[in-house]
């Protein structure tokens, strides 16, 4: 039998973290392996009990959910740790923060138990979380405003279909989706994702959203 998935819970409102204790604690194939309330407990924990995904939420005292996610997930880090970053529905510069610091997704705190469970299921397997209702008012308020000048898709490092596939996950869309907006296979279309990734230096399908808004190529 499979160890449960083990959960690092970081929240500074206590009534908040002990839902998302319980709710996590309550699944056979889940495990809380510890819970805080700011972010220098969260990354000190995180190191010494080596969860497979941080529950983090955004605005915290001592270190900010942000700046954590950075030090336990950041480009630098050797041993990235999966974090799922949870925030309110006020959308704000800091979660597009937290996705550029690493986070591998995100999840509104009004969101239903069951999106919970399975925002930490896929993280912990290795794939990003974006909720495609609002990963374009996420990242496109915020990115428009930082990004540079757009760029030249001829200057990208991308075959034209990788450059399509890239905009429509800037969009949001599912490999499902995309499949069926371009008339291809499942198969292909992850083979078009992973090459897409690897040409443009970037862990995840968060980060290529991120970079497809920086660099003009998503509106």
């Amino acid at each position: 039998m499979r160890a449960p998935l083990r959960v690092l819970v970081a929240d500074d409102q206590a009534l908040i973290r002990t839902g998302l204790v319980t709710i996590i604690d309550a699944q056979p194939d889940l495990e809380v392996a510890g819970e805080c309330g700011d972010g220098k407990a969260a990354v000190e924990l995180a190191r010494e009990l080596s969860p497979d995904v941080v529950v983090m939420d955004v605005r915290m005292p001592v270190l900010d959910g942000i700046t954590a996610t950075r030090l336990l997930a950041g480009a630098d880090v050797a041993a990235p740790v999966k974090v799922l970053v949870v925030t309110n529905f006020n959308l704000d510069e800091n979660v597009y923060q937290a996705l550029r610091a690493g986070a591998a997704g995100f999840l509104l705190k009004d969101a239903p138990p069951d999106q919970l469970l399975h925002g930490i299921r896929t993280v912990a397997s290795g794939a990003a979380l974006l909720d495609p209702e609002v990963t374009r008012e996420l990242v496109g308020r915020y990115a428009t405003r930082i990004r540079p000048a757009a760029a030249d898709p001829g200057d990208l490092p991308l075959a034209p279909r990788e450059l399509e596939v890239l905009r429509l996950v800037a969009e949001g869309l599912s490999n499902n989706e995309i499949a069926a907006a371009l008339v291809l296979s499942q198969e292909t279309v992850k083979t078009y994702v992973s090459r897409m990734l690897a040409k443009l230096g970037v862990r995840d399908r968060v980060q290529a959203v991120v970079y497809a808004y920086r660099h003009g190529l998503a509106d």
